[in-house]
């Protein structure tokens, strides 16, 4: 017989989405004007102020977001690519998109973030850029950075899920060439769907605008734009940035909400016999936006806690498992990709949104507990 109810069900997330936010929603339905406009500039606005990014550009999601930034820095057919291999398969698509070669390489065992030798190992006369990623909210190293940009490499970020990361009280995103933000219902702030590319450069904002535009740009002196570039339609409504604008005005909040449950998570786990838990990059201050621990035989483990109502999630996709990346000449893996491997195979999300209660992870604390006791007996005695 089970001992917890169906309606105490404990989410892996819950969108924050405040009366301010439903609100904001209305009076653009009400106004009649859906589609971009003052108020994804209000949001873009509120976004720059935020990390202290000179531009930001509303898109519809991350992934068309990196897509247009390796569009808009030259970057396609005949050049390279770098991407960790334990990420989610859209930072690599998004190079591949655009007729690009893709290079995938190894993640640190500990920080699960791209390992740095394996990008200097790598890196040849065509690679033009690196897409590292910031993990779950966990930042990257800027130094280390700054050493590839260097070294003639664009770097664009993948932040999808680094909303509040910082390295030495600098935002995530602000080392890199450029950074793209996911606004997916999982991410610290969501739109539904969306994304947000920031970057200290005028001039690539200017073309990111006009690219995500159809190429639309104004004419000085005519009563018409102009077509200049290749360009397609990636701009983010009204009504979903309204959403974001609203979430912008409590961001600090959702925020301390999150840093004070890991906190949490992190002093009940610390000394958990079978809990490994990720290290934060040293000199950074992780956004959680995914609160992940590792253990082994984590699909039984996995299992066993959605069966006690708690979900649960693996953490993301190691690339050179997924068919689509095997067999193919674009696609080349540099290494054995033993820490990505290892990531992928003890890697679990577990439940972490802002109004989550003490009571609520004790529980997730218990479960996993039992879980991991009860696969751990099941082993020893197959």
């Amino acid at each position: 017989m089970q001992d917890w109810n169906d309606t105490e069900r404990i989410p892996l997330t819950r969108p924050a989405i405040t009366q301010a936010a439903r609100e904001r929603v209305m009076a653009v339905l009400e106004s009649g004007f859906l589609t971009e406009g003052a108020v994804t500039r209000e949001l873009e606005e509120k976004w720059a102020r935020f990390t202290g990014a000179r531009e930001a550009v509303a898109v519809t999601s991350c992934t068309t977001g990196l897509e247009l930034a390796l569009r808009c820095m030259g970057i396609g057919a005949g050049d390279d690519v770098i991407v960790p291999d334990y990420t989610y398969p859209a930072t690599a698509l998004a190079a591949l998109s655009l007729g690009a070669t893709v290079t995938v390489v190894d993640v640190s065992p500990r920080t699960m973030l791209m390992e740095p030798q394996a990008l200097w190992d790598a890196a040849g006369e065509r690679t033009r850029a690196v897409i590292p990623v910031s993990l779950f909210g966990n930042p990257l190293d800027g130094a280390w950075l700054a050493a590839v940009r260097e070294r003639g490499m664009a770097v664009i970020e993948d932040a999808a899920c680094s909303l509040g990361a910082m390295w030495n009280d600098r935002h995530a995103g602000l080392d890199a060439d450029v950074a793209v933000f996911s606004m997916h219902p999982r991410k610290t702030l969501t739109t539904g769907e969306g994304g947000m590319i920031i970057t200290q450069d005028g001039a690539l904002a200017a073309a990111l605008r006009s690219a995500k535009h159809f190429g639309m740009e104004a004419v000085a002196g005519s009563p018409r734009p102009a077509f200049v570039r290749d360009g397609t339609n990636l701009k983010l409504s009204d009504v979903l940035s309204a959403m974001g604008v609203a979430q912008m005005d409590v961001l600090d909040s959702l925020l301390d909400q999150r840093r004070k449950l890991a906190e949490r998570y992190t002093a009940l786990f610390t000394d958990m016999q079978g809990v490994t838990l990720p290290t934060v990059t040293p000199g950074g201050r992780h956004g959680w936006q995914t609160f992940a621990v590792c253990v082994e035989r984590r699909d039984a483990v996995m299992d066993r806690l959605r069966a006690r109502g708690v979900e649960a999630q693996i953490g993301t996709y190691a690339l050179h498992m997924e068919p689509v990346f095997c067999g193919t000449e674009r696609v080349r893996f540099h290494g054995e990709m033993r820490g990505s491997a290892r990531a992928f195979a003890t890697c679990l999300a577990l439940p972490l949104f802002p109004g989550m209660t003490e009571a609520q992870q004790d529980r997730v604390v218990r479960e996993l507990r039992r879980a991991l006791d009860a696969c751990a007996a099941g082993a020893a005695s197959a």
